[in-house]
């Protein structure tokens, strides 16, 4: 199974282009530097810059072991939305991590509603709950359980507004 074009434009939208090379802003010393949506490697530096379809390129090249770790790792069949949700997952936290959790082993287990409510706890960066990443996870979510991309998308903003409301009104 491979990631669908839609599931590669959801993944786009959650990672945003950049042209310019930039540091993670999460994290304490800036890395990994990040380009087009999402690519890191040691060949990432500050100034370089990228096209939309090199990024795309580039997306299609760093799919691809993902794809091989959800076909090697997942012993359940997945049906698309399942399969994209999780490749957009593991793009942003790596096959290494994915491999060891709960999150799979749920799965594997046969248990998907419960696999899809470990989404959320992968929201930290750097030790610290990301805006960004409850609205992808949230996203992600949706998407594993059967929402259309874009209704899944939606799903990440709301939890992306709720998040932040929570944040301006602790009391809330």
């Amino acid at each position: 199974m491979k990631t669908s074009e839609e599931g590669r434009d959801f993944i786009k939208t959650l990672e945003g282009f950049s042209e310019e090379a930039y540091p993670d802003p999460g994290s304490k010393d800036g890395k990994p530097w990040t380009i087009g949506y999402g690519h890191t490697g040691p060949e990432v530096v500050p100034g370089m810059k990228i096209s939309k379809g090199e990024a795309g390129k580039l997306l299609a090249k760093d799919i691809a072991p993902v794809e091989a770790a959800i076909g090697k790792l997942v012993k359940l069949p997945l049906v698309q939305r399942e399969f994209d949700a999780l490749s957009s997952l593991i793009y942003n936290i790596g096959i290494e991590a994915f491999k060891e959790s709960t999150l799979l082993r749920i799965f594997n287990l046969g248990k998907r509603p419960a696999a899809a409510d470990e989404f959320p706890r992968w929201n930290l960066n750097d030790g610290k709950v990301n805006a960004g990443l409850v609205k992808r996870r949230a996203a992600e979510r949706a998407l594993f359980r059967g929402l259309s991309y874009m209704d899944a998308l939606k799903e990440g903003d709301k939890a992306y507004e709720n998040y932040k409301q929570g944040l301006q009104n602790p009391r809330a």
